[in-house]
């Protein structure tokens, strides 16, 4: 009967015996789960960085990003190839990202003005900045922590528009929210990044 049993080695894989990214995809499609494997090793960091970024709290991304996983497993059809996987991934996750926080009580009370947040406002515009997107630099080592800092409505906007490149008029319709309220955050973000990265360089200073 050993001829006829199939053996557990059938179902292991290993990345080098996927040629590359295509064939990975085209696996998937043909329902081969064992194809996740390496494009989670190649694109699992990338994508809980960016879980990370959006909710701001570990637990969160690494949930996150396994259900990331799961939906790229599930909606792999929805991929035809018109633009890059990754786009299409790092969308997903995005996608993911929100609709987990969404469900979150605090996501809805969070996205009401109250007084606070009204004079909270006037302090920010009162911070000395230049209105020049790359003022500083997205891959400056250490502005991730800044980033997880930001309040939850403009860290969103922040990451959605200055590092995934979704546009204004996106980020409202998906928050559903004001194209001007998009706007408004993502300037109230880089504020509070400008304060904390000269504030870090002061520091940084004196220590020196």
């Amino acid at each position: 009967m050993t001829g006829n049993v199939i053996q557990p080695e059938a179902f292991k894989q290993r990345v080098n015996d996927v040629d590359d990214e295509q064939s990975w995809i085209e696996q998937l499609k043909q329902g081969k789960q064992t194809a996740l494997k390496p494009i989670y090793e190649k694109y699992g960091k990338r994508v809980y960085a960016l879980c990370f970024r959006l909710s701001g709290n570990n637990e969160i991304a690494e949930d996150i990003c396994q259900e990331v996983f799961v939906q790229v497993w599930k909606k792999i059809g929805n991929f035809h190839g018109d633009s890059q996987f990754s786009t299409w991934l790092y969308s997903v996750t995005s996608f993911q990202a929100i609709n987990y926080m969404r469900k979150q009580k605090r996501w809805w009370q969070s996205w009401f003005v109250d007084k606070d947040s009204i004079s909270g406002e006037a302090m920010i515009d009162a911070i000395p900045t230049t209105d020049e997107q790359h003022d500083f630099s997205l891959s400056r080592s250490g502005l991730d922590k800044h980033i997880t800092n930001l309040p939850e409505q403009a860290r969103i906007v922040f990451v959605l528009f200055a590092i995934e490149g979704w546009r204004h008029e996106e980020i409202s319709k998906e928050l559903a929210i004001a194209v001007g309220s998009s706007k408004a955050q993502y300037h109230r973000a880089k504020k509070l990044l400008q304060q904390a990265l000269l504030l870090e360089d002061q520091t940084q200073g004196v220590v020196a």
